[in-house]
């Protein structure tokens, strides 16, 4: 998670959040999938018991290849916000769509996350969707895509402490979007497919 963050108590009904210490840049990268994070295969999900299980749904993301990823850090306390100012990308990290005030919680889209089934939303937002679906990726993507795509267009403007933690070849990735903008890495790609059992990462 972007040092530049703290997490605070927010009330009982959303638990902990994600804020800024400091201003963070839009274009930054506010988190990156590093080589520490939990994961956990389907097979070995369904190893755990039930209050496992329920506790891992809460503070994991699935990702392309069906693997539920914990955050070692308080990445895991980044609450879903309908006008998120931080998203996924297909490179592997999260950038800020926006400028992040300091005190300003940071926030997320979770209809990347690959969900199993509808989940109610707790978000003030005026067009809030008021249900995470399992559909909203194929629904909304060519929308996060052109967010992602106008925030990674101030990536080389701004510092970028997590940037380090970029394995090489989605660094290669990067560096192959930013000579080639055709060549750019879709949301999309975090799309988890299962078919007769076989995982396929599209």
């Amino acid at each position: 998670m972007h040092p530049d963050t703290e997490i605070k108590y927010i009330d009982d009904t959303v638990g902990y959040g994600v804020f800024a210490k400091k201003m963070i840049p839009a274009g930054s990268i506010t988190y990156v999938k590093d080589s520490l994070e939990i994961e956990i295969s389907p097979t070995d999900f369904a190893k755990h018991s039930q209050v496992m299980q329920d506790t891992i749904e809460k503070y994991s993301y699935i990702d392309q290849n069906g693997y539920r990823i914990i955050s070692w850090d308080f990445a895991k306390y980044v609450n879903h916000c309908c006008n998120c100012n931080s998203m996924s990308t297909g490179y592997g990290f999260e950038i800020a769509l926006r400028d992040i005030y300091p005190g300003e919680q940071i926030t997320d889209e979770y209809g990347l996350f690959n969900v199993k089934q509808d989940i109610k939303l707790i978000c003030d937002q005026p067009h809030c969707r008021k249900n995470l679906r399992e559909d909203d990726l194929d629904t909304y993507y060519q929308d996060w895509d052109g967010k992602v795509k106008k925030a990674l267009g101030k990536f080389n403007e701004v510092n970028q402490p997590l940037k380090p933690f970029i394995d090489p070849n989605t660094a290669e990735e990067l560096a192959t979007y930013f000579n080639s903008p055709d060549q750019y890495k879709s949301v999309y790609t975090l799309k988890y497919i299962e078919t007769n059992h076989v995982t396929v990462g599209q």
